[in-house]
C-alpha cells in the first residue's frame, strides 16, 4: 500500500516544489519580507520614541535604518529562500559600479536642470550652508537601497525570469511610476513621467550591470542632486538644498509642484539615456525571452537572469 501511495506523494511534492520555486511566488514572498521587516523596524523605533521629532536628522536616521533593514531582508531572502549566491551585491567592482551610478545620476539631473534654467524656468536666488545636504543622505539611502531592491532586485528580476526582459521592464517601470502617486503634489502625468524616464533608465542600467550597485548610486545621486544641491522638490517633497532656487514658467518646463522629474526636459533626457542603455544591454545579449520560450527552444537566459 505504501509503495502504491509513493508515486502520488512524489507528484504532490514535485508540484509543491514547482509552486514554491515559481518566479511569481518568489516575487510575492520577497516583497512580503521587505514589507514585514521594515514595518517591524519602524514599529520598534516608534516604541522607543513614541513622539519622534520630525526633524531632518530624525528622518535621515530613519532612512538609514530602513535601508539597512531592507538590505538585510534581501540577504536572508536570496540566501535562504531563493538559495542562490548574492550576485546583486557582490563585492568585487562594487565601488566602481556605485560610483558610476552616482556620477550618472548627478550628471543626468544636472543636465535636466541646466536645460530648464537655459529656458528661463530655474533661477538661483541664494544659498544655504553645505551642511543642509548632510541629512538628505539618509533619505537618499532609503530610496536608493529599498526602492531598488524592491523594483529591480525583486519585481524586475523575477518578472524577467518568468515573462522575459521586455515585460520586466514594462511591469517594473509602471509599478515604479504608480508608487509615486502617493507622494505630495503627485499627478497622473508625474507618475507616467517617472515610469518612462526613471523606470526605463534604472531598468536598463540594471540589465547592463546585472547588479544593484549602479542603480542604487544613480537613484541616490538623482535625489541628492535635485533636492540637496539645486533645492528643487524631490517627487513633490520640499527639500532644503545648497542653492535656494525659484522655478517659474509652464509646468511642462518646470514640472510644477512635483518638481523637475515631471518636466518635459527630464522626460526627454532621461528616457533618451535609458534607450541608450537598453541598446547597450541588447548588444551584450542581456535580453531574455519568456521562460516558456526558452523551454520550448532550448535557449539559455543571460547569465544574470
Amino acid at each position: 500500500m505504501e509503495q502504491e501511495d509513493q508515486p502520488a506523494e512524489n507528484k504532490l511534492i514535485t508540484i509543491l516544489n514547482r509552486i514554491l520555486g515559481h518566479p511569481l511566488f518568489l516575487l510575492i514572498f520577497g516583497v512580503m519580507m521587505q514589507v514585514i521587516m521594515i514595518s517591524m523596524i519602524i514599529s520598534v523605533i516608534g516604541a522607543l520614541n513614541p513622539q519622534p521629532a520630525q526633524s531632518a536628522a530624525f528622518q535621515s536616521g530613519l532612512g538609514v535604518a530602513i535601508a539597512l533593514t531592507s538590505a538585510f531582508a534581501y540577504l536572508i531572502f536570496v540566501l535562504f529562500v531563493e538559495r542562490k549566491s548574492l550576485t546583486d551585491f557582490e563585492g568585487k567592482g562594487a565601488f566602481a559600479e556605485w560610483g558610476f551610478g552616482l556620477a550618472l545620476g548627478a550628471a543626468t539631473m544636472s543636465a535636466i536642470v541646466g536645460v530648464i534654467a537655459a529656458m528661463g524656468g530655474y533661477r538661483i536666488t541664494g544659498s544655504n550652508g553645505p551642511w543642509v545636504v548632510v541629512p538628505l543622505f539618509g533619505m537618499a539611502m532609503q530610496s536608493g537601497i529599498f526602492e531598488e531592491i524592491v523594483f529591480r532586485g525583486l519585481i524586475f528580476r523575477f518578472t524577467e525570469k518568468w515573462l522575459g526582459s521586455i515585460a520586466a521592464l514594462l511591469v517594473s517601470a509602471i509599478l515604479f511610476g504608480f508608487a509615486h502617486l502617493s507622494n505630495p503634489n503627485a499627478s497622473w502625468f508625474a507618475s507616467i513621467a517617472i515610469a518612462i524616464e526613471a523606470g526605463i533608465l534604472l531598468g536598463a542600467v540594471y540589465m547592463v550591470t546585472r547588479r544593484l550597485w549602479a542603480v542604487i548610486g544613480l537613484h541616490m545621486a538623482w535625489n541628492v542632486t535635485q533636492g540637496g544641491v539645486f533645492g528643487i522638490k524631490v517627487s513633490g517633497t520640499d527639500i532644503p538644498g545648497f542653492f535656494i532656487s525659484q522655478m517659474s514658467g509652464h509646468e511642462l518646463l518646470t514640472g510644477g509642484a512635483f518638481g523637475a522629474e515631471a518636466s518635459l526636459p527630464a522626460l526627454i533626457i532621461a528616457t533618451a539615456l535609458g534607450l541608450y542603455f537598453l541598446r547597450k544591454a541588447w548588444r551584450k545579449g542581456e535580453f531574455a525571452h519568456p521562460s516558456w520560450h526558452r523551454f520550448k527552444t532550448g535557449g539559455a537566459a543571460p547569465s544574470g537572469v
